[in-house]
């Protein structure tokens, strides 16, 4: 499935705020590659860097899903936005939503900047050497 197929096959009420979404993380982030691909028991556009899993958006039954591993490796980013974005479901390093107005555009921006700058590939590249 392609990118546009999986934006156009979600509830017509979300086919614009995903996709909205979908190019600001292509805008923030210009290192990410992206496809549709099964995550978590469902498909979802996988954002990543050589290989590495960073952005996941995904449309669920009764709401919407941004993945940013970048938040879940950044305490005060997550702690920030928590804040910020109210009426939005945090987990670790998702942030669920069901409308634009629990996920405004403009601070949804600002999130993905924010985690653009975190280098999220080294991060996990640390993790995966060998503990002394």
């Amino acid at each position: 499935m392609t990118i546009n197929e999986y934006l156009t096959s979600v509830e017509s009420e979300r086919q614009q705020l995903l996709s909205s979404l979908h190019k600001i993380i292509l805008k923030t982030n210009k290192k990410v590659a992206a496809e549709v691909g099964p995550m978590m028991g469902t498909d979802m556009i996988q954002y990543k860097i050589n290989g590495y899993f960073v952005y996941g958006l995904a449309s669920q039954k009764n709401y919407m899903s941004l993945h940013a591993m970048p938040m879940y490796g950044c305490k005060p980013v997550h702690d920030k936005y928590s804040k910020l974005l109210k009426k939005a479901k945090f987990q670790k390093g998702c942030i669920n939503f069901k409308n634009s107005d629990e996920m405004p555009l403009d601070l949804a921006e600002e999130l993905l900047t924010d985690c653009a700058k975190i280098d999220w590939e080294a991060i996990i590249e640390k993790y995966k050497k060998p503990k002394k």
